[in-house]
């Protein structure tokens, strides 16, 4: 029995249930679980494995498995879209819609995995000379941040390392107002790396014990440890830097959290529904002496003309107190609409608006429709076709310029990071997060306060079912609504017109981190090159 053990503990099999497990214990560090200590060190054995694997194939299949494990679990809660029956879907294709879902948007995220593992095994092993433990962890470290870069670009992104600490670790989510996510994810993925690394030296030692080496072996995780801890004291003296917010940059705020569900949205249950609420909770919140209300994504389903002659724009009128109000964007191509947040003033007239930038594949549309459109058509509300709005847009508001995103938006840091750069002074956050389990709108949560962070930003979160929220700049929740309830909330936020790091120069340490890998691969190859 030992010896069969101990031969299975060789084969590929117990590899890829380790590189599973390993990416299961990552995929954790988020809502529901939220064991987010796992990420520093979840990740060392797929490196160990990326490093020692002999052929392409084990190496590109250990990170599949990975990739399954982190993505996969991170990414369940898309399933809560079965059953679609509401929309006219029959239940065993919205069964395959949600299974598709599932596995396409994995394999997205899987696919990052697969390129870093098969880039990084042949970098190290066709063309690094020298063994250096530091100088593969540098170039391992770039390479990740480098791909997350890119993948954050594209139109499904979601799961970078860096949430794995949102919402509990604010200390080192701090270090994202330096360079981003990239600097967070560059903390974890270099913990990790030196980790690995003392692993494998650890393995390959000589069988006499040598001095030198043993004192290489714990130099390795002693800087483990100490990148651990000074990324975390750097991370806590940026969190420790008092707000300073003065009173006469104050905002009184209402947020309205109307619970329509989805199945009762676009029927005449829902409008009157989503009418009656909305219209009662402004007029509660007007009552509490708020300056400002805010309303989720798509809270009137209807286009600007017809919101318009609503009660609720009726109220705003009478009150004179600004809504920012969820609702349909007409185009001048009458076969497209946006889906949009407007600015009522107190006259009942539009302000501003701000156009969804960034829509959600299947639900908002349909990405290769030539492929499986026949399948899934369109699951957006209306018989036109949504279209996202311009990322450089900017909002202006009666208490100056906002920072807006709706729903999907909150994944994609820039997006933020441009309208903090041209004067936004505080965010709105409109979302939906209905049809799905409590896992996607806390994840979600997770993602506006790195958002908060970044920027240096009070948060107000608007949602149809949960979570709704007010986040200061330090991440800290200070209201957060429950799941599934008609709620109301009044609270007061801060307009900020700080510029951290990250919103003057963008994502700078990417670029400097290869720069960086490349010059220590130059230096590593060349004295590997004179002692032969």
């Amino acid at each position: 029995m030992g010896l069969e053990i101990s031969r299975f503990w060789k084969t590929q099999n117990f590899k890829l249930l380790i590189s599973f497990i390993s990416g299961i214990l990552m995929g954790v560090t988020v809502a529901p679980v939220n064991a987010f200590f796992f990420a520093w060190f979840a990740f060392a054995p797929f490196w160990v494995l990326a490093t020692q694997n002999r052929s392409h194939n084990s190496t590109w299949l250990n990170a599949l498995f990975w990739g399954i494990g982190y993505y996969g679990f991170t990414l369940f809660w898309i399933t809560g879209i079965h059953p679609m029956t509401w929309m006219g879907v029959p239940w065993l294709a919205s069964l395959a819609i949600a299974i598709f879902c599932l596995t396409f948007i994995t394999l997205w995220g899987t696919a990052l995995a697969i390129a870093w593992s098969m880039i990084f095994r042949w970098i190290i092993t066709k063309k690094l000379a020298t063994q250096n433990g530091f100088i593969r962890v540098l170039i391992g470290t770039a390479l990740w941040c480098t791909l997350e870069a890119i993948w954050s670009s594209g139109p499904l992104w979601w799961s970078t390392l860096a949430y794995t600490q949102s919402p509990h670790n604010l200390v080192i989510l701090h270090l994202g107002q330096i360079s981003g996510t990239t600097t967070v994810t560059a903390a974890i993925v270099a913990v990790n790396g030196l980790l690995a690394e003392f692993w494998i030296k650890l393995q390959n030692r000589p069988p006499r014990k040598n001095q030198k080496n043993q004192k290489n072996h714990q130099i390795l995780a002693i800087s483990a440890i100490f990148l651990f801890i000074t990324s975390h004291l750097l991370g806590f003296w940026l969190y420790s830097i008092p707000l300073n917010d003065s009173e006469t940059s104050a905002l009184k705020v209402g947020i309205i959290q109307g619970n329509v569900p989805n199945k009762i949205k676009l029927k005449p249950e829902g409008f009157r529904r989503a009418i009656a609420g909305y219209t009662k909770g402004y007029l509660e919140l007007s009552n509490q002496g708020v300056e400002a209300v805010l309303t989720p994504e798509g809270a009137l389903p209807f286009y600007e003309n017809e919101i318009v002659q609503s009660s609720l724009v009726a109220a705003v009128k009478d009150k004179g107190i600004t809504a920012w109000i969820g609702g349909f964007g007409s185009q001048q191509d009458k076969s497209t609409y946006t889906n949009s947040l407007f600015t009522f003033t107190g006259d009942g007239k539009i302000f501003s608006r701000y156009d969804k930038a960034k829509l959600v594949p299947l639900g908002e549309y349909v990405p290769f429709r030539q492929i499986i459109g026949g399948l899934v058509k369109r699951l957006s509300p209306l018989n036109e076709h949504q279209v996202p709005g311009s990322e450089k847009q900017v909002f202006n508001t009666p208490f100056g310029r906002a920072i807006a995103v709706i729903c999907y938006g909150s994944a994609f840091p820039e997006l933020f990071r441009y309208q903090a750069a041209v004067g936004g002074q505080f965010i709105l956050s409109s979302a939906n997060n209905s049809h799905y389990s409590e896992s996607m709108p806390a994840q979600h949560h997770a993602q506006d306060i790195m958002r908060a962070i970044e920027t240096d930003r009070w948060a107000v979160r608007a949602t149809n079912t949960g979570y709704s929220g007010i986040v200061d700049p330090h991440g800290k929740t200070l209201w957060l609504s429950g799941i599934d309830i008609y709620q109301t909330h009044a609270d007061t936020v801060y307009r900020r017109q700080t510029q951290t790091l990250y919103v003057r120069w963008g994502d700078w340490l990417t670029p400097v981190l290869l720069v960086l890998a490349a010059f220590s691969w130059f230096l590593g190859n060349k004295k590997e090159k004179e002692k032969s």
